[in-house]
């Protein structure tokens, strides 16, 4: 039974369901739950830091619901964001509905889309891969698969890295450093995916054009079939989940950084160069994501199997409420400028 906690995930599908279905002031019912209440839960609720036994571990780890519950966010997604675009040609929505309601949907694509895909896209089998991709479709954010994949993981905690915030950055530079450097690092990786099978960039077997071409047409059929309004409200729905994401990628690293050993090489990754947080509604919330640092540890370990380090650094709050903190940069700076050591910061 405990493990329906996870159910808890559906919860921002479902104030915007509320919101689309009610309208007036429910329009704005999922960002102020996501980011008023939870944070407000996350304070009052407690922290859980324990780990599975060996038992526990061999029964969850081939247990249906897990992955289940992972499968429904691709219908739950896709309808939510296409009858939302589908009633923009008859609802008639006032500006401050519309503005709601788009950054409610736009919130649905990056906790439910996006952090799904993240999941999926770890999986070893190509169909969990592919379902990964199709949630990326709607946030218009396909090339991160190759980027967080062969990129991030390899480069975590460094300079080279787009998604991990330097020390004393703002979110804000953040956001406009690590879109634009993600975006080129992946079609840099690629480029050298496709050179190790001897094919060219014009080839067929580029990832990167597919995506590229599979956004575009997701756009057009948008303006086809719902008009103008609703292609821009698309285009704001991927920009929403995408900094969103990288709002995440923002407190996920944030001032931790590797160091080079004698050979010139970066030091392995550890559970010490991501921020964990034990914040139960945020775990439940997230399928496990602010348990990053063992997430980083073992990549392809399944969400509902990941482990506390407690060597790892601690969030004094769960994500939820620590994005908040980060759009106020000298509040975010104080409370955690100084849970960095010396030698780790970047």
């Amino acid at each position: 039974m405990k493990d329906l906690k996870y159910i808890t995930s559906f919860s921002i599908p479902a104030t915007a369901v509320i919101g689309l279905g009610f309208q007036g002031i429910w329009v704005f019912l999922t960002p102020v739950f996501a980011f008023i209440l939870v944070p407000i839960l996350e304070v009052l609720l407690p922290v859980q830091n324990e780990n599975l036994s060996e038992a526990q571990i061999k029964t969850k780890a081939k247990h249906p619901f897990f992955d289940l519950l992972l499968y429904l966010n691709l219908p739950i997604v896709y309808t939510i964001v296409g009858y939302f675009l589908w009633s923009l040609t008859w609802a008639n929505y006032n500006t401050s509905a519309l503005i709601g309601l788009t950054f409610s949907v736009g919130i649905v694509v990056g906790s439910n889309g996006i952090n799904v895909a993240h999941e999926l896209g770890h999986r070893r089998t190509q169909w969990e891969k592919t379902l990964g991709k199709a949630l990326l479709l709607p946030a218009l954010y396909m090339h991160f698969y190759v980027e967080h994949n062969f990129g991030h993981h390899q480069n975590a905690a460094t300079k080279e890295d787009p998604a991990s915030a330097r020390y004393n950055q703002t979110v804000y530079s953040f956001w406009f450093t690590s879109i634009y450097r993600q975006y080129k690092s992946a079609w840099k990786l690629q480029q050298q995916l496709l050179r190790n099978k001897d094919k060219s960039i014009l080839s067929i077997y580029n990832d990167m054009f597919w995506y590229s071409l599979l956004q575009l047409g997701y756009l057009v059929v948008i303006f086809i079939y719902f008009g103008k309004v609703a292609l821009f409200v698309a285009i704001a729905i991927g920009v929403i989940a995408a900094l969103l994401l990288e709002s995440i990628n923002y407190i996920e690293h944030y001032g931790l950084s590797r160091q080079k050993t004698n050979s010139g090489r970066y030091e392995r990754v550890k559970e010490i160069h991501s921020w964990n947080s034990n914040h139960i509604l945020g775990r439940m919330m997230l399928y496990e994501l602010t348990r990053h640092s063992d997430h980083h540890y073992r990549s392809h370990k399944k969400y509902q199997l990941l482990d506390c380090h407690e060597t790892s650094p601690q969030m004094p709050y769960g994500y939820p409420t620590s994005m908040v903190l980060a759009l106020f940069p000298p509040l975010w700076f104080s409370i955690m400028n100084k849970r960095i050591p010396m030698e780790m910061r970047s």
